[in-house]
C-alpha cells in the first residue's frame, strides 16, 4: 500500500511533466509568433508601386507550361480520344482540367491588375471607374485616353457603346484630375498591356476548351454548349466529379449571392448558375425559367453520366435531350384547352325499380289517401259543391255527401289491412248494434233527402 510520501511524490512528478509541456507549447506559439513577423514583413516590404510584385501569375511555371500545351494543342488537329482508354488516364482531358483551373486564376489576376489601374488612374480621371465597370474595356479605355485632358482628339468608337462615349466626354470635361507624371503613366500603360494579354490568353484557353469538349462530354455540350460546359466541368472539378454530382448542385455551380441594395428580389433569378448561359435559359420566357433551369439540371446530369462512361462519343443521346426539353418548354407555354360543353344525361325513361315486402306494404297502406279525401278531391260536371262556410266559401268538400250517403263524413276501413276474424266482427257489431251499446247523445231525428224529418224508432 503507498504511503503519504508517494503519493505526494507522484503528484510533484505531473507538475513537473505538466510544466515541460507548458514550455514546449510556448516554444510552438513563439514559432508561430516569428510566421506572423515573418509575413507582416512581408506585407510591408510588397511595393504596390510594383506591377511585378502585385501580378505574379504570367512569371510563373505552371502559366507558361499549360499555355505552351495549348498553343501546341491549337496548331495540330485535334484527334478524338480512343474508345479504350479511360478517361482520367487521357492527357487532353488532364489538359482541359489545368486550363479550367487556369481561367479561375486568369480572372483573379485580371481583377488584380484592373485594382492597380485604378488605383493609379485615378489621379487623372477619378469619375471613369464609375461609368466603364468591366475591366478590360477600363484597360483599353485608360490605354486610349492616356494623359490627354481633351477627349473630343480621342477616339473611342468600337470600345464603348455612343452613349456611354458622350457621358465620358462630358464628365472628362468638368473632372478635377491632373495629367499623371512619366512613370506613374509607364506603369498604368504596362498594366493595361498586362491585363490584356491577361485576356487574349484567357480567351486562348477558352477556345480550347470548347473545341476539345466535343470529343470529351459531346453529349453534355449538345445540351448546354461547349463554353458552359466547360465552365461546368471547371467548377465541379472534372468530368467524373460532375457526373457523381446531383442534378440539383449541378443547377447552383456558378452561383453568385446577388446584393440588390435594398431593392426587391421579384425580378432577380436566385439559384441559378452557369445554366443561366445557356441558350435555352435565355429564349425561356421569365416565368418558366426557373422550371427550365431544374430540367436542363436534370438532363446535364444524366448527359454527364454518360460522357463519363463513354457510352455515346457520337452526342446522339445529348442531342436527344435537347429536342426533349425543347418539346417539354413549347408545350408548357400552351394555352389550356377549352372546355367542351358537357350534355346532360339522357332521363331514365323507365320506372324505378322499388323493393318490395311486407315493410312497404305497411308503408303504403298507412300513406295511403282514404276514400273521404278521393271524393273531396273530386268534382261533379254541373254540380255545384258544398262548402264550409257556404257560398263557395272555405274548404270545398268537393264530391262528399253527393253520392246518395247523406253523410259528410265517410268512415272507411283499409281494405289492405289483414283484420282476423274476430276484429273484423266486433267492429261490424259496433257499428251496426243498437240498444245498449248506442251512445246517449244521439239522437232519433234524420233528415232524409226530400228535406223532411222523420222521427225513427227502433
Amino acid at each position: 500500500m503507498a504511503t503519504l510520501e508517494d503519493s505526494f511524490l507522484a503528484d510533484l512528478d505531473e507538475l513537473s511533466d505538466n510544466e515541460a509541456e507548458m514550455d514546449e507549447n510556448d516554444g510552438d506559439v513563439g514559432e508561430e509568433e516569428e510566421d506572423i513577423d515573418m509575413d507582416m514583413a512581408d506585407l510591408e516590404t510588397l511595393n504596390y508601386d510594383d506591377l511585378d510584385s502585385v501580378s505574379k501569375l504570367q512569371k510563373s511555371q505552371r502559366y507558361i507550361d499549360i499555355m505552351q500545351k495549348v498553343e501546341e494543342a491549337l496548331g495540330k488537329d485535334s484527334d478524338e480520344a480512343e474508345k479504350g482508354t479511360v478517361l482520367e488516364d487521357d492527357p487532353e482531358y488532364k489538359l482541359i482540367v489545368d486550363c479550367n483551373q487556369l481561367s479561375v486564376d486568369i480572372e483573379n489576376e485580371i481583377a488584380i491588375v484592373h485594382n492597380f489601374i485604378r488605383d493609379k488612374y485615378r489621379l487623372k480621371f477619378q469619375e471613369l471607374e464609375s461609368l466603364v465597370h468591366h475591366p478590360i474595356d477600363y484597360a483599353r479605355v485608360v490605354k486610349k485616353i492616356g494623359n490627354e485632358t481633351d477627349l473630343t482628339l480621342v477616339d473611342l468608337k468600337g470600345l464603348l457603346p455612343s452613349a456611354i462615349i458622350m457621358t465620358v466626354s462630358v464628365t472628362a470635361s468638368t473632372t478635377k484630375g491632373n495629367p499623371l507624371p512619366e512613370d506613374i503613366l509607364q506603369k498604368t500603360m504596362d498594366a493595361c498591356d498586362r491585363a490584356l494579354d491577361l485576356d487574349s490568353a484567357r480567351k486562348k484557353v477558352l477556345d480550347f476548351v470548347e473545341s476539345k469538349m466535343g470529343s470529351i462530354a459531346p453529349n453534355l455540350s449538345a445540351i448546354v454548349g461547349s463554353a458552359v460546359a466547360a465552365k461546368l466541368m471547371g467548377t465541379a472539378g472534372g468530368l467524373s466529379a460532375l457526373a457523381k454530382m446531383p442534378a440539383c448542385n449541378i443547377q447552383l455551380l456558378g452561383h453568385k449571392r446577388k446584393n440588390l441594395a435594398g431593392f426587391s428580389s421579384a425580378t432577380s433569378q436566385t439559384r441559378v448558375g452557369y445554366l443561366e448561359q445557356t441558350e435555352i435559359f435565355q429564349s425561356t420566357p421569365p416565368g418558366l425559367r426557373m422550371r427550365a433551369s431544374r430540367l436542363l439540371a436534370a438532363k446535364s446530369a444524366l448527359a454527364a453520366r454518360v460522357d463519363s462512361a463513354r457510352g455515346d462519343p457520337l452526342g446522339t443521346e445529348g442531342k436527344a435531350f435537347r429536342e426533349l426539353i425543347g418539346k417539354k418548354i413549347e408545350r408548357w407555354q400552351e394555352p389550356p384547352p377549352a372546355r367542351q360543353p358537357k350534355p346532360l344525361p339522357v332521363p331514365d325513361s323507365e320506372p324505378k325499380k322499388r323493393r318490395g315486402g311486407r315493410r312497404l306494404r305497411k308503408m303504403k297502406e298507412r300513406y295511403a289517401v282514404t276514400d273521404m279525401r278521393k271524393l273531396a278531391n273530386r268534382m261533379a260536371f254541373g254540380t255545384p259543391e258544398e262548402s264550409s262556410l257556404g257560398d263557395g266559401l272555405g274548404e270545398g268538400y268537393g264530391m262528399l255527401g253527393q253520392a246518395g250517403s247523406n253523410r259528410l263524413r265517410v268512415s272507411s276501413v283499409p281494405s289492405k289491412l289483414k283484420l282476423n276474424a274476430k276484429v273484423a266482427k266486433k267492429l261490424k257489431e259496433r257499428q251496426y248494434s243498437g240498444g245498449a251499446t248506442t251512445s246517449g247523445l244521439t239522437s232519433s231525428l234524420a233528415f232524409t233527402p226530400v228535406q223532411s224529418c222523420a222521427i225513427l224508432r227502433p
